[in-house]
């Protein structure tokens, strides 16, 4: 597996190695102790999978308190995928890094707890599946707005399809709560 940093260094882009010929592929999707030498360590406790069509953009989305951290990829489609920094305190606050993930080139996408998560499917249809080091808790469910202008997120799309959730977040600025940076 390759590990590639990203511009927030807690973001890490992961790349299995894949194993291809004449029949098809095979990788692995996750296997404990190479995540753990990547500096992904502890466990995972839940896995989600959510389908969605062309323009649908999912986020900013977090928790707080109970933090997930998320290890996403693209089963099926194209997505672009975003994560923001969210930490109060921290030195990188209201920084992203985004990339694109697809079934064609298999790789992941390491979103530590602390960090918003968001995409927004390019292709006519996107499977995307992810595994969270905490569960999903109803009353911890955060999000900040897509489209904050101190952001400044290029999403690919201009009039995506929003769930009412993602339509009413507040901007960072105005998020009544926020996880702390640890430092």
């Amino acid at each position: 597996m390759n590990v590639v940093p990203t511009e927030l260094p807690e973001v890490l882009i992961l790349e299995p190695k894949v194993h291809g010929d004449s029949r098809g592929f095979f990788y692995e999707t996750f296997q404990s102790n190479r995540y753990a030498e990547a500096g992904i360590s502890g466990r995972f406790v839940q896995d989600n999978l959510s389908r969605s069509v062309r323009g649908t953009l999912r986020g900013l989305h977090f928790q707080e308190p109970r933090a997930q951290g998320k290890l996403v990829q693209v089963l099926r489609g194209t997505v672009w995928d975003v994560a923001v920094d969210v930490r109060r305190g921290s030195p990188r606050f209201g920084r992203w890094v985004a990339l694109e993930l697809s079934e064609t080139t298999p790789r992941q996408l390491w979103i530590p707890p602390g960090f918003a998560h968001g995409f927004c499917v390019l292709s006519e249809s996107a499977d995307f599946f992810y595994k969270c080091t905490e569960l999903y808790a109803p009353e911890c469910d955060r999000s900040v707005a897509w489209n904050d202008p101190a952001i400044g997120i290029p999403w690919p799309v201009n009039e995506p399809l929003l769930s009412a959730k993602d339509r009413a977040a507040p901007r960072l600025a105005d998020a009544p709560v926020l996880p702390a940076f640890a430092g």
